[in-house]
């Protein structure tokens, strides 16, 4: 049996058990999205989308789990990190969530699957809905149908999830609403070895909501994860998205995350990619309205020889359009990090602020890092800039550091410590920014040392 025939007899054992099996618009697009998949099979390096990482080694790869884990540990310590951060936040964000009693609203998935035990939504203002999308499909299933999004928009990865996925979150923020606690949504692999989820925002002109997209270390094995989040941000309506990404060493992490911005609508993604044997994240947005403002935000680290890769795309649409977009990369080992960057300009987008970078930090002889920034513009009046570097630590720096009885050891972990902190710092919640640095800490040498030095 080819890989190909093995996910096609997977959807076709599964499509009358999976939630909205009585849904038509659902059937269709379910088969849609696998006879695309099977057309398109896994992409190789000849496709120019995929140039740079190749997922034909799926077609041997066998899944399988050698170690569960609990996940009633794993959700109450996330927890407690959390609440450590945010004992080191001095800002509003914190008193907002000391007000409410709480470290905020805990939605968590295990296995591809809500689990409602391990969650905490706690209470919700008005108009407000947090929760699983199984259970939308079952109660608003109309309001699903025109958030759910295409068959994979072109993609293998995407359109397999799209024909699998069971669960994922659903979000729907109304009218001027503001969600001031973050809402935490936990994917953890347990036990299985792929979980196929799909995440729905959905805002009324207006709303206001951070949102913390995580995926913890779970169980060890070569498992895959596919995840699609699709943001429809109103007429200004501000959704923040952090991603957290830590999954386990041999895991396999193929990523989508896609936003529909209206008039004044301001998003911001911030990727922290540090975990899997290969994290494929694809990020794109479409200002569709005008005046509409994105930050994507990005950093990722990888040693041995794992593999990354940011594949990102801004379409400005409509004028006065402003997007800016930051990622870096810390490279170690034989590691590979690969970002792809495209902002396109229409015609009608006049008075465009547009500005690009990637920046990549080689920390060992045999790191590699490829970035590929790209703008195309059709309008005249706009103000476009993009550009990348690859380098190494500064040697002058490391000889001050040095100098001031810091060992070679922590004089590199500072200096890389000060690179990433850049990308750190563009994250406005101070909890979710102290979240990340521990993130990051954990991922460098001697990392609790590092800390104290800082």
């Amino acid at each position: 049996m080819s890989a190909i025939d093995f996910w096609l007899g997977r959807q076709r054992d599964t499509a009358a058990d999976l939630p909205g099996a009585d849904l038509p618009w659902l059937v269709r697009l379910r088969e849609d999205a696998i006879d695309r998949f099977a057309d398109e099979g896994w992409p190789t390096t000849r496709r120019e989308n995929w140039r740079h990482t190749s997922l034909a080694f799926m077609a041997q790869q066998a899944l399988a789990v050698r170690e569960t884990v609990a996940p009633e540990a794993v959700v109450a310590d996330l927890r407690a990190r959390y609440r450590a951060a945010l004992g080191t936040a001095q800002d509003p964000a914190r008193k907002a969530v000391e007000s409410a009693g709480d470290d905020g609203h805990w939605v968590v998935f295990v296995d591809g699957h809500f689990a409602p035990a391990l969650s905490a939504i706690g209470g919700l203002p008005g108009g407000v809905r947090i929760g699983s999308l199984a259970d939308a499909l079952g109660q608003t299933p109309e309001a699903v149908e025109a958030a759910f999004g295409q068959a994979g928009d072109g993609e293998a990865p995407a359109a397999l999830n799209a024909a699998l996925a069971a669960d994922g979150a659903w979000i729907r923020l109304g009218r001027g609403v503001a969600v001031e606690p973050p809402i935490h949504l936990v994917f953890l692999t347990a036990t299985v070895a792929d979980q196929h989820l799909r995440n729905l925002v959905v805002t009324e002109p207006g709303a206001q909501a951070t949102i913390v997209e995580h995926y913890p270390a779970g169980a060890a094995g070569s498992t895959l994860t596919t995840a699609v989040t699709r943001v429809l941000a109103a007429q200004d309506s501000h959704v923040t998205h952090l991603k957290l990404q830590q999954e386990a060493p041999e895991a396999i992490h193929l990523a989508t995350i896609e936003a529909e911005q209206a008039r004044g609508a301001v998003f911001a993604s911030h990727s922290l990619s540090f975990g899997a044997r290969l994290a494929r994240n694809d990020i794109r947005t479409r200002l569709a309205g005008e005046g509409a403002e994105v930050l994507l935000n990005g950093l990722y680290h990888a040693d041995g020889r794992r593999h990354v890769d940011h594949h990102t795309r801004i379409d400005h649409a409509r004028p006065q359009g402003t997007s800016r977009e930051f990622y870096r990369g810390l490279l170690d080992g034989s590691a590979r990090g690969v970002f792809t960057g495209r902002i396109l300009v229409a015609q009608d987008a006049q008075r465009t602020d547009a500005m690009q970078r990637c920046d990549n930090l080689l920390l060992s002889r045999l790191a590699e890092a490829d970035a590929r920034p790209e703008l195309e513009i059709y309008a005249d009046d706009v103000k476009c800039a993009h550009g990348a570097t690859v380098g190494q630590l500064d040697e002058d720096a490391l000889f001050y550091l040095r100098s001031r009885s810091v060992d070679a050891v922590h004089a590199r972990q500072l200096l890389t410590y000060a690179f990433a902190a850049e990308v750190l710092d563009r994250i406005a919640h101070a909890p979710l920014r102290a979240f990340g640095r521990a993130a990051l800490l954990e991922r460098l040498p001697d990392g609790a040392r590092l800390e104290e030095l800082l």
